[in-house]
């Protein structure tokens, strides 16, 4: 970079002294202050432009005015018609130099500043003075609204590449608490039933040996469930395939609560029909993550749940009472409401959660599922 600019500036310099210098050698060095003045002020204002790049402004003011300093002494030198390149470079610069309104005033100043030239240096010189100025300014305006355009809309690239990796770091993350949240519904849920159903079968294995055999079928069959869920969530993760799911599923969940011992009951009130796979997917996670909270906190109170369509959303309400048994010695991870209420929201859905008298209630509205008829 350092060495193309200043083999640039040598350029520069070599053209100043083509232009200026050397026809004015040739016709003859002046020998008076006045004439060397002129000279001087022409070759200020060429040598200007070796800083065109940096200073753009700088060098069309200064090599303006140091291209005055010959037209006041015109009296005192020669004018090298060669010398009317530097004009069209500053020129062309001036143009590089402003935009916007401001590139308007740069050219009322530049008209009148050629006015000036045209006034002291007479009519004659009016056909050079357009021709090397005019044609300059214009494709310096071109020049610069095309690196304008250029600059904009590699500003708009890097704008589009950081909001693209934003846009990529949110889906990584919302796919990451996605799958947390499905994890902690799959394993959390399965893990819960086990628990309750281990103890029961501890407290039942010396006195009730059928009880215990029933118990412990259930246990396995809970493992066996977790483990299907965890299969079919691998699957999705992989890209296969899987049959979307339905309101059954509630069904399903609800039965083999009620075998593990839950005190639970379980009403659909209307068509199950009709129900996007997202939203019955979302009404089946509200249900679990009720159920197994309910094992946890309130083991032995009896669970309600009740789905009902409402115009063209789909409500899910799911109840407790307060605790009858012993807590079984289990914890939370505190991500299963939340993870919950963001699943529902994405949805367009709303999620409530809180205490009632002597017990609990979770209920979610979720939209576009069909009005359900009475069955």
């Amino acid at each position: 970079m350092n060495g193309g600019r200043r083999l640039e500036q040598l350029g520069i310099v070599v053209l100043v002294a083509a232009v200026i210098a050397l026809p004015t050698a040739i016709h003859g060095w002046p020998t008076s202050v006045g004439g060397n003045l002129f000279t001087a002020g022409l070759v200020a204002s060429g040598l200007m432009l070796m800083w065109w790049r940096t200073h753009p402004r700088l060098v069309a003011v200064l090599g303006g005015a140091f291209l005055m300093v010959p037209v006041v002494l015109n009296a005192y030198g020669w004018f090298p018609d060669t010398a009317f390149a530097i004009l069209a470079l500053l020129t062309l610069v001036a143009a590089l130099g402003w935009s916007g309104r401001a590139s308007w005033v740069v050219a009322g100043v530049l008209a009148a500043y050629l006015a000036v030239l045209w006034f002291v240096l007479g009519e004659n010189i009016e056909v050079p003075l357009v021709m090397f100025s005019v044609p300059s300014f214009l494709a310096g305006t071109v020049l610069r609204l095309h690196r304008e355009s250029a600059e904009a809309l590699a500003r708009r690239g890097r704008e589009l590449e950081e909001e693209r990796e934003l846009f990529a770091e949110l889906a990584v993350r919302h796919e990451r608490a996605r799958i947390a949240s499905e994890l902690h519904d799959i394993v959390g849920h399965a893990i819960s039933v086990m628990v309750i159903q281990a103890a029961a079968g501890q407290r039942l294995v010396d006195r009730d040996p059928v009880g215990t055999s029933q118990v412990f079928a259930g246990l396995a069959e809970s493992a066996r469930q977790g483990h299907e869920d965890l299969r079919r969530l691998v699957e999705l993760l992989g890209g296969v395939e899987v049959g979307g799911p339905d309101l059954s599923l509630i069904e399903e969940i609800v039965t083999r609560a009620a075998r593990s011992g839950l005190d639970v009951s379980c009403r659909f009130e209307g068509s199950r029909d009709g129900v996007s796979a997202p939203v019955a997917h979302a009404a089946f996670r509200v249900v679990q993550e009720s159920l197994t909270n309910a094992l946890r906190y309130a083991p032995g109170a009896a669970v309600r749940v009740v789905v009902r369509g409402s115009g063209r959303d789909l409500s899910v309400r799911v109840e407790n009472g307060a605790s009858v048994n012993e807590r079984p010695q289990l914890s939370g991870t505190g991500y299963g409401l939340a993870g919950l209420r963001d699943r529902v929201q994405d949805l367009g859905g709303q999620l409530t959660a809180g205490p009632i008298t002597n017990g609990w209630r979770v209920e979610a509205v979720l939209p576009e599922g069909k009005r359900l008829s009475s069955c």
